[in-house]
């Protein structure tokens, strides 16, 4: 790896041990997707794997033995630092055949969450148990994977009488947890680390406050810390959702609009567009009212997002691994689009000698909040 740059891979059964050496001799790349929201974090490893080298089939399960779980964690530690990229499994294996010098074995996984959708649990009642309460219920169950819960309750949270109504899951934990999760307007993710073989399930409201990374800066000279970096702004992509809140004496509806700022999601852009769509959620009116004001600026959170930037950076550059789920300053790129952003999406990739990013921001509107970012 690059100096001041050190891959550790830790792969086995259950619980993963460091990788033997031949293994990681023929380790070519490596890949790891983080994003924000409910997408699953996933990896991909390229191994050359010469004709009479079986042995890197054999250890990594697909020797014509079948093994439960393989699980992968990958581990960057730059300037002495140890980042944890993903805990995950192996999901799926491909072979490209090659000339002479071998093949290239792609060995695909997702991050733990693949756990979690493995068995259909339908039926299991929870009596009596708030949203959050069959959350960590459920949860629970990983702790022998390292899943810690971190399980935030909704503003307003009762639970339903067991004469009235016995909640029953619908589907696999993870869609149960999902749909529990789109309910009030929370996410749900699994956040690796921070030591290795531990991770941090998440289900709570999507934040977006925090300690900004430090910034990307472009077209500064000797201060740029990016390869690219290009930004685009869609102004019809917000849109105004509509919540109906029933009237328990008259039976009739009443369209109530929910704007898209809140405690937890403060504008980031000084300038939003206004909404040029106006989105009702009629299925707002069965639920109480404030459930229905919840899913209403959940929904307005996500089609917020007008401004968004697409760019690539060189981690020895920029000083440390961009972290996805986090705050991003920008500076030079333009006043319209310099200031604080959200990473939604980072990818990593490891090659010898190489170690590259590919990111996404997103914000609501243009101009900055801020007079300036941190660098």
């Amino acid at each position: 790896m690059l100096e001041g740059i050190q891959l550790t891979l830790l792969i086995g059964p259950g619980i993963p041990v460091p990788a033997p050496r031949p293994l990681l001799d023929a380790l070519r790349e490596v890949q790891v997707v983080a994003a924000a929201g409910e997408t699953q974090s996933g990896f991909e490893l390229t191994f050359a794997m010469p004709r009479e080298a079986h042995a890197i089939a054999q250890y990594l399960g697909l020797g014509g033995q079948t093994l439960p779980v393989v699980r992968v964690v990958i581990v960057v530690t730059v300037g002495g630092t140890p980042h944890v990229l993903i805990d995950g499994v192996i999901t799926r294996s491909d072979v490209e055949p090659g000339d002479r010098t071998g093949a290239l074995l792609r060995v695909k996984g997702k991050d733990l969450s693949a756990l979690m959708a493995l068995v259909d649990l339908s039926g299991i009642p929870y009596p009596a148990l708030p949203r959050f309460a069959r959350v960590a219920l459920i949860l629970a169950k990983y702790a022998a994977f390292g899943i810690v819960p971190k399980v935030v309750p909704a503003l307003l949270e009762s639970a339903p009488l067991p004469t009235e109504r016995i909640p029953a899951q619908q589907g696999s934990d993870l869609d149960y947890v999902r749909s529990l999760a789109d309910e009030v307007g929370h996410v749900f993710f699994l956040e690796p680390g921070p030591v290795p073989g531990m991770s941090l399930a998440y289900w709570g409201p999507d934040i977006k406050l925090g300690v900004p990374q430090p910034a990307l800066t472009v077209d500064s000279g000797a201060h740029t810390n990016v390869e690219s970096l290009a930004f685009s702004f869609d102004r019809e992509a917000a849109e105004l959702p509509v919540v109906y809140v029933q009237n328990r004496e008259t039976r009739a509806a009443i369209p109530i609009p929910v704007p898209d700022v809140t405690p937890l999601n403060p504008p980031l852009g000084l300038l939003p567009p206004l909404p040029p769509r106006v989105r009702p959620l009629p299925q707002t009116v069965k639920l109480d009212p404030f459930e229905a004001a919840l899913q209403g600026v959940a929904h307005a959170a996500r089609t917020a997002e007008c401004v968004t930037g697409q760019g690539s950076l060189n981690v020895l550059r920029y000083g440390r691994p961009l972290r996805a789920r986090g705050l991003v300053g920008v500076r030079g790129a333009g006043l319209p689009f310099d200031g604080l952003y959200y990473v939604r999406r980072v990818t990593h990739t490891l090659r010898r000698g190489e170690y590259r990013q590919d990111f996404n921001l997103t914000r609501n509107g243009l101009f900055p909040t801020v007079p300036t970012v941190a660098p």
